[in-house]
């Protein structure tokens, strides 16, 4: 069984976790830039790993890898579309004192086709397009931007 791109949030909320899925890119070789399989996965509603077929592009943070608007991946490690490919994900949630201040950045280590591709990576705002920073638990977010990207064997660990 498969689950479309379809703007679709987990019932459950997390703070710290872990996090593992695979997805697949659509075929679209007459689009470009951005119109090319473009999904992405907000890792508690509000950091964005960019899915996109990025296939031997240069590795943006608006590519498959990057952290939107934060950082570009270590390495580009998307394969073509139509072939299925992994994210691991060892997240951080942000530290907030009683007042509710930020104190602590959020921090994340990713896995691209079992290729480290963030190390660490402080994670020093939100990404737009969906909720802001905050104290609370948030849910695992799928973007849907049109395109037939799909995911399979989601699986997340509360810490």
């Amino acid at each position: 069984m498969y689950l479309g791109a379809t703007g679709c949030s987990s019932k459950q909320k997390f703070t710290d976790h872990s996090l593992h899925l695979e997805f697949r890119t659509p075929f679209m070789p007459t689009a470009r830039g951005q119109g090319r399989g473009n999904s992405g996965i907000y890792v508690q509603g509000r950091y964005e790993l960019q899915v996109l077929d990025s296939f031997a592009l240069g590795g943006q943070n608006n590519e498959c890898g990057g952290i939107y608007s934060i950082s570009e991946p270590i390495v580009n490690m998307c394969l073509p579309p139509l072939v299925w490919q992994t994210y691991d994900i060892d997240f951080v949630a942000a530290r907030y004192d009683n007042s509710g201040e930020k104190i602590q950045n959020a921090s994340v280590t990713v896995g691209h086709n079992g290729v480290l591709i963030h190390d660490d990576l402080e994670l020093t705002h939100g990404t737009p397009g969906r909720h802001p920073e905050g104290p609370e638990p948030e849910a695992l977010f799928l973007q849907d931007h049109g395109n037939s990207v799909v995911f399979r064997n989601i699986w997340v660990y509360p810490k």
